[in-house]
């Protein structure tokens, strides 16, 4: 995972960091950083055109110490104060390179940049200015940039809101400061085989069962989707109910038909539950005042892991604070933006990561906000960002792929925080592996599975005999 601090963990590690290293080496060496990255963008030096345009603050000090190392590569360098150009000015004549050092993650304010030539490449050191470092949200016209080079750490605001968009390609430079105990990172391929249980000699299919309550008479397309989803990011078993419909026809062969009554089948469930490891419940289920009781008690008595989705988030009504949800087991809550405003009386938002943490705090549950930028959160406050999302997966039926992968690593022995974010960067990997239009949500659960087998150690213990 690569480690986020907020812009107030920043500011802790850089002052701990001070305690025992000089700023002027620490500003040395993150203009050295600076300078290494606008080389690569240029190609080279010698004779390049460079404009500077430098705050007075650190940020800018990390531009002129650039600025000075690009000169003795044999660069034209110009350096301007942030405060004398901005506001629509021209900056003038071509530049190879415009290096953006005006104001860094601590700005409030509004920044309103001066106008680059077309086709200019722009570098922004720690975040392109004007742009908040933990929102991601731009005040007044920031520079758009091809390239960023940040600090130690990501920060909240290059992976969220207007930030994702304006800092273009970002590089972490390390500037010798410890990182700390960062409680946001970003999930990567390599955590698929750093956190993905794999499976022991001994284990058998009921190891890893998922209860799939999902669907509605003459609805079962959800909850058959859930049902793949989880058999192919691993589930060895998979109970599938819909109340008050027989799902034998269609649900995956591999399944397992579990009888539903219309009314009163959360102890049915509840029931079955307990041969499972995890369960999913909502996707396709209807909004009908019986099936909103049955949701709440099935969620409250479980003794597993419950995923809820879809018309199981409805079931919880408002989770503002003003009423708990009961439950015994860990509960992982999975709103799109729609769902996230019905729980909590207000929208998500471009803070993400802060959205999450609010519904966690209030709802006790790990929280997984969707969208572009997927982030989840537990309780602590802890988050996992997912970077992978895709517009592709913007169609039906994508979410409920989304249920049963998350179920699966639960019940595969994840824990709820892992395993919910995990989950939503497979889901963006897999839509990757698509075709590029018409993606369906049916496609996903075996571009799923390629990406787990790509990604993932072998599940296999070795054994040979030799002679």
């Amino acid at each position: 995972m690569q480690p986020v601090l907020t812009v107030s963990e920043m500011q802790a590690v850089d002052a701990e960091a001070q305690a025992s290293t000089p700023l002027d080496a620490l500003v040395e060496r993150a203009g050295h950083a600076v300078a290494l990255v606008a080389l690569e963008m240029m190609g080279g030096a010698y004779g390049r055109r460079v404009l500077v345009v430098a705050g007075k603050g650190n940020n800018g000090a990390d531009g002129r110490i650039a600025a000075g190392k690009l000169r003795h590569r044999g660069a034209r360098v110009t350096v301007v104060e942030a405060g004398s150009v901005g506001d629509g000015s021209d900056l003038g004549s071509d530049f190879d390179l415009v290096i953006d050092a005006a104001y860094g993650t601590g700005f409030r304010g509004e920044y309103r940049a001066p106008v680059v030539r077309p086709g200019t490449p722009v570098l922004a050191v720690d975040i392109p200015s004007g742009v908040s470092g933990d929102t991601g949200e731009g005040s007044g016209r920031p520079l758009r940039a091809d390239r960023t080079v940040t600090f130690v750490a990501l920060k909240p605001g290059l992976l969220q809101g207007e930030g994702v968009g304006l800092a273009g390609r970002v590089t972490v430079a390390d500037i010798g400061i410890p990182v700390g105990h960062p409680r946001i990172s970003v999930m990567e391929d390599r955590d698929v085989a750093a956190l993905l249980p794999s499976r022991g000699r001994n284990d058998h299919k009921w190891n890893s069962a998922v209860l799939v309550v999902a669907g509605s008479p003459g609805m079962t397309g959800a909850a058959g989707m859930c049902a793949r989803a989880a058999f192919r990011t691993g589930a060895g078993m998979i109970r599938l109910g819909v109340p008050g419909e027989d799902v034998a026809d269609a649900s995956p062969s591999e399944s397992v038909s579990v009888p539903l009554p219309g009314r009163g089948w959360s102890d049915v469930a509840l029931d079955v539950s307990r041969r499972c490891s995890a369960m999913v419940v909502g996707p396709g289920l209807g909004r009908d005042p019986s099936t909103v009781e049955e949701v709440r008690r099935l969620v409250g008595s479980s003794d597993i892991p419950v995923v809820v989705d879809a018309d199981g988030l409805f079931a919880l009504g408002c989770l503002d604070g003003t009423r708990l949800l009961v439950h015994k087991a860990p509960v992982v809550l999975t709103p799109h933006d729609g769902e996230y405003e019905r729980l909590m009386g207000k929208p998500a938002g471009t803070d993400r990561i802060e959205a999450a943490r609010r519904l966690s705090g209030v709802s006790g549950a790990v929280v997984l906000v969707k969208g572009p930028t997927t982030a989840a959160a537990d309780p602590s406050g802890r988050c996992l960002v997912a970077m992978a999302g895709s517009p592709r997966l913007a169609t039906a039926g994508t979410g409920d792929v989304l249920s049963g992968i998350i179920a699966a690593m639960l019940a595969r022995g994840m824990a709820p925080l892992e395993a919910a974010a995990l989950a939503a960067h497979v889901h963006g990997r897999a839509a990757d592996r698509g075709p590029g239009q018409g993606l369906m949500a049916g496609d996903l659960p075996v571009l799923v599975s390629s990406v787990l087998s790509d990604l993932s150690d072998s599940d296999e213990t070795p054994w040979s005999l030799d002679g």
